[in-house]
């Protein structure tokens, strides 16, 4: 039996299209990795073109390219503006199996509305 080739997947070549782009970047949310999540923003950006990425972000590109690799940890912010510029959007839903789990504090006793003391209107 001879020797098994492989290559190597590059997720990249599969993006065709903005609904492909949008399930990808979904679907490394759902998985909860920071690390996933910066990777698929990294492989869309190289999709759509890391330099134009950069100028639309304000960032230099090989800030960006580090930012998303494996070993980057981008801010908040930089995930945000990244996704700005490859023009997704980030929305927010109730986690299925944390339905309901929101408890409100409760208000307690209602305080007083603050009065000026007396003395201080005399001074005035």
């Amino acid at each position: 039996m001879g020797k098994l080739k492989t290559t190597r997947w590059d997720s990249a070549e599969h993006l065709r299209n903005d609904e492909e782009v949008a399930a990808y970047v979904e679907a490394a949310l759902e998985q909860g990795d920071p690390a996933l999540i910066a990777h698929a923003l990294g492989t869309v950006a190289r999709v759509r073109g890391m330099t134009q990425i950069a100028r639309d972000t304000g960032m230099a590109r090989e800030a960006l390219y580090r930012a998303l690799s494996p070993e980057g940890n981008p801010s908040f912010s930089t995930v945000l503006r990244v996704m700005d510029a490859l023009g997704i959007a980030l929305t927010v839903a109730t986690h299925p199996a944390r339905k309901g789990s929101i408890r409100r504090r409760s208000a307690g006793p209602a305080r007083p509305p603050r009065v000026a003391s007396s003395r201080k209107a005399a001074d005035r």
